[in-house]
């Protein structure tokens, strides 16, 4: 995303989302079930800054002095709205920051914002729990369409995610939302935040699965360390022995060759004598 419009339009819709998460609080609901999908667009704010310097040194560098000056005096606006939306997400509220988030960036979202910046009314209900029960809360987007909105939600939303994006197959982003109103572009955008988180979790729960196997494959390893360890202690008993074997092999033979050597002494012995008594 290295189209400034793109980022000031993201920043709205940040913004949009703080406050409503901001009335939540104040209404003692729970704000918190939008966290994820706020981090998730800081992310892509934070990207598309990085991506749009990125762009700027590089038509520097090709010399398009027109298109880099149209950057760089949007790139210090969108900085400081990354900053300010970002303390705002994590409770680091101001003075600057907040009239940050109360104004939009495209003038067709003021009443968005107006609306969003609205005080919630008392409730007059003493019934109401203030806890055991969420209750799920939307970013509210006119219900007006028309050319000028269009272009908001393209540049907003970009294209559908798709895991190959070479496939043709099925309809793509804006085959689905081009007659759609704001808040169906909303709720859409959100299924598919929801069926992503879900993919997610079943690939979380494969990789628990591939864990586990993995450590029933190490413990099955030990086990044959182990009997590779009795085996090992084993053969080195047998050597012992062996090696003792050996030893007395050795001496038997020794032994046996000494007595060989006596019985031939005793032989020539014998023949002396006998040679001695004949020749006598």
């Amino acid at each position: 995303m290295a189209n400034p419009n793109q980022l000031f339009l993201l920043a709205d819709h940040i913004k949009l989302s703080l406050l409503e998460r901001q009335r939540a609080q104040s209404l003692e609901l729970t704000g918190d079930s939008n966290d994820g999908h706020i981090s998730r667009s800081l992310e892509q704010f934070k990207d598309g800054l990085a991506a749009l310097e990125n762009e700027l040194k590089r038509l520097e560098e090709a010399g398009d002095q027109d298109g880099a000056l149209d950057i760089s005096d949007a790139l210090p606006g969108l900085k400081k709205q990354y900053g300010d939306l970002t303390s705002q997400f994590h409770g680091f509220s101001s003075p600057t920051t907040a009239d940050t988030l109360t104004h939009a960036n495209d003038p067709t979202l003021d009443q968005d914002f107006e609306h969003a910046t609205q005080k919630p009314a008392a409730s007059t209900s003493s019934l109401r729990p203030k806890s055991g029960r969420t209750v799920s809360k939307t970013v509210r987007f006119s219900d007006s369409t028309g050319a000028a909105n269009t272009d908001v939600e393209a540049q907003l939303f970009g294209s559908r995610y798709r895991d190959n994006p070479d496939d043709g197959g099925g309809m793509g982003y804006s085959d689905e939302a081009g007659e759609m109103n704001n808040v169906q572009i909303h709720e859409y955008h959100r299924r598919i935040l929801d069926q992503q988180d879900e993919q997610l979790d079943r690939l979380g729960a494969s990789i628990a699965r591939q864990r586990e196997l993995s450590m029933q494959i190490g413990d099955e390893l030990d086990d044959h360390v182990a009997m590779l360890d009795e085996v090992d202690v084993a053969v080195d008993r047998h050597q012992g022995r062996l090696d003792r074997a050996k030893r007395q092999v050795n001496r038997i033979s020794r032994a046996a060759g000494e007595s060989k050597q006596m019985i031939a002494i005793i032989a020539l012995i014998i023949i002396l004598v006998l040679l001695i008594a004949i020749l006598k």
